[in-house]
This record gives C-alpha cells, structure tokens and sequence, in this order.
C-alpha cells in the first residue's frame, strides 16, 4: 500500500519532497488537479467535490492513507471526508490534512500577535482561527487572503518583480499589525518562503508547512503501527495530474529542486 498526496496543482510538491526526505522508504503517488487550478477562489461546495475525486483516485491507486496537501481542501473538506465519506466508502483507510500539525507546531512556540496568508477559500473558511483558538485562546490572529500567488506561481514564477510587488501588498498590512509569527497557510508558498522572510524580516516567525508535516506524519505512524505495517517500503514514486501540460515536468522540478 502506498502514501498518497493529494494538492490543487504543484504545491503539494513542496509537502511530498519534505515526506520523501523525513521518511524515504515508502510508496508515494503524488496526484495533482492542475487543470483546475486554484481551488483558493472556489465555493466550499465544489472543492469537497474536487476532493472526492481525489481520493477516489488515490484510493484506487492502493493507498493506504492520504495527505491532503492543500490547505483550501483541508479546511473546507476534511472534516466532512473524515467524518462522513470515509466511514461510508473507506472505513479502514485514512487522510489527514495539513492544519493541525502546524497548529500544533505554533503551540510550542509561544508567540500570540499571528499573521496568516491563504487563499481565499482558506481565509474564508476561518479553520485556522478555530483550530488556533482551540489551543491558544489568548492568540489575537490577523489574515490575508492572497489570491493572486498561487497562479503566479503555478505559472513558473517568470517575473520576479511581480513577486515583490504581491507580497508587498500582501505582507504590509499583516506587518502592521505588529505580528510576531506568520503562517503560511498554502502549500505553494514554501517555494517563496526565502522572498517571504526578506520583506518581513528576521522579527516574525514564518512558519512553512512542509518540514512540520513531514515530523508529524512520522509520528502518526509510530502511534498507529497497524497503519504503518501496511505500508510497502521500496521506495518507489509516481506522478498524476489532470492536465499533463508540456510544461508540467519543468514545474516539477521547479518544485522538487527549488
């Protein structure tokens, strides 16, 4: 049985090289919907819908759990995946997303004044608010829905300038508001994290996904051995997307190497 990731286009490619260097000796199929790509500016209705057919494909291409690594389908979907589609069609298969572990991660850190940047639907949905409130009540949190990002980036990120001039728009008001840590709430982002941290500056936190999901699915699979048994360990990978585009293989690597 294999390791399944599942994201919107290429983000999620930043979480499954994370996966592939904290645990190298399972099975990964990475499965990525570019050709609807963003989910961020799509009604909750249509992204649960997207996601079922995700894992639907993942499923049927043998995996034993999946990671969503899309924040717009963890926040809109997971819960009702896990709570009601799963027991209906998979009860003894399992998907995980990638709010938690960071919320988990942030609790650690003991920093309160906490910036978000997402997706609109991301933004909208306020699950990392409830999550956040959940283990830090005390936490004053501040978002900022970016919704021009994640097309710049699926679109080979060619004009540096344009990054400067989104995040600047997108990171002032944030920076105003005195945060001391900053999510960053899609997996997309963790490929510009370094342009991220040179506007905000060495005073906030930035907190990228893919590092801390990795080290918590690591452990998810020591607390659930019977998972973990059912896992085949030879090390081998394969790649899905809906639109297998001439330039997707470059993207990938952009992703993969970047």
């Amino acid at each position: 049985m294999n390791i399944g990731v599942f994201d919107s286009g290429l983000g999620g490619l930043t979480i499954f090289k994370a996966l592939r260097k904290e645990l190298p000796q399972y099975n990964y199929i990475y499965f990525g919907d570019n050709a609807r790509v963003p989910y961020g500016n799509r009604s909750p209705e249509i992204i649960y819908q997207f996601t079922k057919e995700a894992v639907d494909f993942l499923f049927k291409k043998k995996c034993q759990l999946i990671i969503i690594a899309c924040n717009s389908s963890t926040s809109t979907s997971l819960r009702k995946i896990q709570r009601e589609y799963l027991p209906k069609f998979y009860p003894d298969l399992r998907v995980l997303g990638v709010i938690k572990p960071v919320i988990e991660k942030l609790k650690d850190s003991r920093l309160e004044r906490i910036g978000i940047i997402g997706t609109k639907a991301t933004i909208k949905s306020e699950a990392f608010i409830h999550e956040i409130k959940k283990v830090i009540p005390t936490a004053i949190v501040f978002q900022q829905p970016c919704p021009l990002l994640v097309p710049y980036i699926e679109d080979s990120m060619r004009n540096k300038k344009v990054l400067q001039l989104l995040l600047k728009e997108y990171l002032d008001p944030l920076i105003k508001r005195k945060i001391n840590s900053l999510i960053l709430a899609c997996t997309h982002y963790g490929i510009i994290e370094k342009e991220i941290k040179n506007i905000v500056g060495s005073n906030i936190d930035v907190i990228s996904e893919e590092r801390i999901v990795a080290e918590k699915l690591k452990d998810y699979l020591k607390r659930h051995p019977k998972i973990e048994r059912k896992l085949d360990k030879q090390k081998k990978v394969e790649f899905h997307f809906t639109d297998p585009r001439s330039d997707y293989k470059k993207l990938t690597k952009l992703f993969l190497n970047g």
